[in-house]
């Protein structure tokens, strides 16, 4: 499929008259100006702006379903701390309407996590928003959850069980990954001399983390307070790990340190009230001061706290906190894709990426809260297509 007659927004620049070739699921080639030859079903964009597909870094999508209880939240096995070998992709629903909703709003792609009562809280993965098996939807595992702060205090106060202050979670954090270093330590003197060494007894926590420690997966750290941010910072460094912070309510206070230590925040929610005391902190201007000082920056949702359909209306808020539209279209397509390292697919608009495409019209603002796109595509699928 030709889409012609568009202004693009690549990720890194802008054109302002090109055309997209998709086949199957790629964007096969682009170019600028209009194309000799227009195949009959082609898309004429009519001065349309196309941006790649939005990506929300940080939400509970499918593991927190929409409109149940406690049946249909499967993201916290609050029974035990540490449970790094939970997976996300299996407690996700994709037929729970929000993701819909996604897609209508030309989110294509999320970060999907498990939730914060646990120290450890297992395995996020990055998903496609359209498909009805989730195996199929899925981009890749990115990283490991864990989390700091008040959450895991008040769950585990709430039974008087540990850990209820912040020297016990970080502690039950550092005890899980010294036990995963030395069982990988222990396999690998087995398989290096198997005559003189056994193997451990097998630990699916401790296998569970071991692509973390190689770097092959990302640490994400659910941090609010600037505190608990230098806390993650530091147990980072102990472990060497490839670490991310999410939310980041007061980054703003540490921002210089922050980006000094080359630490991305997925910065959110944007738009919500001050709900708990670590929140407190919560500032409008906390993503352009951050970006000011260089920090890589991506707005997420955290759905369901914000609904998904609000991740562009984020980072409208953002820009009213003093970031620039430019680098608020970033949080929320090239910065994300990078953050979770799957930029090699989405993210932007290039030969042989995901054919993951939405346009709107004419001078639109697809930040603005009355905006949707008129067409959205997904893996090369047309999802939305409008009269213009």
């Amino acid at each position: 499929m030709l889409i012609y007659n568009a202004e693009i927004y690549t990720g890194t620049e802008v054109i302002p008259l090109g055309w997209i070739d998709v086949k199957g699921k790629k964007i096969s080639a682009m170019g600028t100006g209009i194309p000799a030859t227009i195949p009959e079903d082609s898309l004429n964009a009519d001065g349309g702006t196309v941006y790649a597909g939005f990506i929300d870094a940080h939400t509970h999508l499918g593991i927190i379903e929409d409109g149940l209880d406690f049946e249909g939240d499967d993201c916290n096995e609050s029974t035990d701390p540490f449970t790094p070998h939970m997976r996300a992709i299996d407690g996700i629903n994709p037929f729970d309407r929000c993701f819909e909703e996604a897609r209508m709003r030309g989110i294509t792609t999320v970060a999907s996590s498990p939730g914060s009562a646990n120290p450890c809280g297992g395995e996020i993965c990055a998903v496609k928003t359209s498909g009805r098996r989730i195996d199929d939807m899925l981009i890749k595992t990115v990283g490991i959850k864990f989390a700091l702060g008040e959450n895991p205090k008040n769950v585990y106060n709430g039974r008087e069980e540990t850990p209820v202050t912040r020297m016990a979670v970080a502690a039950i954090i550092r005890e899980g990954l010294y036990k995963s270093r030395r069982y990988t330590h222990d396999m690998d003197s087995y398989y290096s001399d198997s005559d003189n060494y056994d193997p451990p007894e097998y630990d699916i926590k401790c296998e569970a983390l071991m692509p973390l420690l190689d770097r092959k997966q990302k640490a994400f750290f659910h941090c609010h307070r600037a505190d608990d941010i230098c806390t993650a910072m530091r147990i980072a460094k102990e472990f060497s790990l490839d670490t991310v912070i999410i939310h980041g309510t007061e980054g703003y206070k540490i921002a210089d340190i922050l980006a000094e230590e080359e630490i991305p925040v997925i910065c959110g929610p944007v738009i919500c009230d001050r709900c708990k005391p670590e929140m407190r902190g919560l500032e409008l201007q906390n993503a352009s001061a951050m970006h000011r000082e260089g920090v890589k920056i991506a707005i997420c949702t955290d759905h369901t706290v914000i609904p998904i359909q609000y991740l562009p209306l984020s980072a409208q808020a953002a820009v009213k906190g003093g970031l620039e539209f430019e680098e608020a279209i970033k949080t929320l397509t090239v910065n994300p894709a990078e953050i979770l390292g799957i930029s090699d697919r989405v993210g932007s608009i290039a030969e042989g990426m995901d054919a993951d495409l939405q346009i709107y019209r004419k001078g639109e603002n697809p930040l603005d809260l009355m905006s949707e796109p008129f067409f959205v595509m997904i893996d090369g699928e047309i999802i939305r297509s409008e009269e213009y």
